[in-house]
């Protein structure tokens, strides 16, 4: 991770997925500026001035959604703004990690400090309070259809505001009430158009996103690595991964991956020892690494620009333009977002696919020097066969995940919220394939490994040496069967934590080389 500002100024500095994990994760501190708390504090007292002439303004002075005709007496607008939160919370299932849900208040924070929202100075203090002080609202994990933004989640994330909802605080979960007997806190008054300005936008949605930027950014690299070391051990060509071939069909994330493989595998004796082998040409899923991952990376590449977005924009209704406009309209429609997460969420699974099918080669025995099953003594010992099993699995598993869940669309709201994206479902989704993908990984990773040291006394190029020295910290060689599940329990562990990319990282910088391309920084997270 490259170094991150020191602070960030909410609804004035220009936010990335990489900047949001780091204000979640205590790197970067958040702040409001007096310049930005001016702009807020005007478009909070045009929302006061709506209310004074009585002229009326859906969500300010009239009920939501079908109840956008009903008028609201000036009495009653803060009464209908604490409804709406409670009316909101209906979501259910498992709650959502505390994480998302800080990333949630993170970005809800940097959009109504835009100053188009009417929120008050009061409650975007006390939403910082639950952020600095890690007091993050438990929020179910569904209920939320995409429009209008992410009702149901978000009035649970902003429940604490009132004393209602659960929050986790210092390892424990405790009501909101129990919050306020604990810290003081009081509830905060919603003025006009508040509690609205809360609960629509398009922050589950977009919070998913960024954790789905980063986790498939994760599993993209490690990809390219497990995958050059696959190559290794089956002693594939080099030749596909070839500038003078990707030039002809120039993707970016084509040339990246090529670019990346090849280095990895530079200097590996290897690769010498076969070069003139009678082999004409490697399966697919060797050969065509850089075409399938790089499609996964555009993917990738395709979502982190319009994340980028995303969270710079406003997605809440009404908003407040200036004095003399004030426009209701769909900024909160999760669309944008829930098409490129159903993307990435294919592309995440493309990558399981053709790891899967790597396995399976690995297990076949047709590659000179490598025995079936990766283990001499076979028959007593069913050696990695079973492994494969759980890869399959998986990779079944994340095929029926992959339909777009941006495809459907259910009405709600009696009509009035006739289209929806489905987004909070496409973000849920591409996670769970995810992690599966993780999981196929780290046995690919297993695999590699095995295959690798049937090379010996041949080395891999310096990188990739260093890979499976730290691979063989964890996991032994295996001459025989043991309980395979803890390996990839271990092997999952390592994917996750980074440590096979720290090692890549490393060994490059000591020994000055470079997995540089010329798409490095589109390819960064950070």
């Amino acid at each position: 991770m490259v170094d991150q500002p020191s602070t960030f100024s909410y609804g004035e500095d220009h936010l990335t997925a990489g900047i949001a994990l780091s204000l979640v994760n205590g790197y970067t501190n958040g702040q409001i500026s007096e310049k930005v708390y001016k702009k807020i504090n005007e478009s909070h007292t045009i929302v006061q001035n709506i209310i004074e002439k009585g002229s009326p303004v859906y969500g300010i002075n009239t009920g939501f959604g079908p109840l956008c005709t009903t008028s609201i007496s000036k009495e009653e607008t803060r009464l209908l703004q604490n409804n709406i939160l409670k009316s909101h919370s209906v979501g259910v299932g498992p709650p959502i990690s505390s994480k998302l849900a800080k990333l949630m208040m993170v970005l809800k924070v940097h959009s109504l400090a835009k100053g188009y929202s009417g929120i008050s100075e009061t409650t975007l203090q006390r939403i910082l309070w639950h952020i600095e002080n890690d007091a993050i609202p438990v929020v179910p994990s569904q209920g939320s259809v995409g429009a209008s933004g992410d009702l149901a989640p978000l009035s649970h994330l902003f429940l604490p505001l009132l004393g209602l909802g659960k929050v986790v605080y210092q390892d424990r979960i405790i009501t909101g009430a129990q919050l306020f007997e604990e810290t003081g806190l009081t509830p905060i008054e919603l003025g006009p158009k508040e509690g609205l300005a809360l609960i629509n936008g398009t922050q589950f949605i977009a919070a998913h996103a960024v954790v789905v930027l980063d986790s498939l950014h994760n599993c993209l690299a490690h990809a390219d690595v497990i995958g050059a070391m696959m190559v290794e051990g089956l002693q594939g060509s080099i030749k596909p991964f070839f500038k003078e071939l990707h030039a002809l069909r120039p993707y970016k994330g084509t040339m990246h991956v090529a670019k990346r493989i090849q280095m990895l595998l530079e200097g590996s004796e290897i690769m010498e020892d076969h070069i003139d082998c009678e082999r004409v040409q490697d399966p697919y899923s060797l050969r065509c690494i850089p075409q399938v991952h790089g499609a996964s990376r555009n993917a990738w590449l395709h979502l982190k620009e319009l994340l980028e977005v995303e969270l710079n924009s406003v997605t809440d209704n009404p908003l407040i333009i200036h004095e003399g406009l004030t426009i209701s309209g769909g900024n909160f429609h999760g669309q944008p977002l829930a098409m490129a997460l159903d993307y990435a969420c294919l592309a995440a699974a493309e990558l399981g696919n053709i790891s899967d099918r790597r396995i399976y080669l690995a297990l076949e025995g047709n590659s000179p020097g490598i025995p079936k099953l990766l283990m001499k003594q076979t028959g007593i010992n069913s050696g990695y066969m079973i492994l494969q099993y759980t890869s399959a699995a998986l990779a079944s598993e994340n095929k029926g995940l992959c339909f777009p869940a941006s495809a459907d669309s259910i009405p709600t709201s009696l009509g009035q919220e006739d289209h929806v994206s489905m987004g909070s479902i496409s973000g849920r989704k591409a996670l769970q394939v995810i992690e599966n993908v993780e999981k196929i990984l780290a046995i690919e990773l297993l695999t590699a490994a095995q295959a690798f040291e049937f090379r010996k006394p041949l080395n891999s190029g310096v990188i990739l040496e260093m890979v499976h020295k730290e691979v063989r910290k964890k996991v032994s060689f295996a001459t025989q069967d043991r309980v395979f599940a803890d390996d990839i329990d271990l092997g999952v562990q390592m994917v996750q934590n980074k440590s096979i990319l720290a090692v890549v990282n490393s060994v490059s910088k000591k020994k000055g080389l470079s997995l540089k391309t010329p798409f490095n920084k589109e390819f960064e997270i950070y």
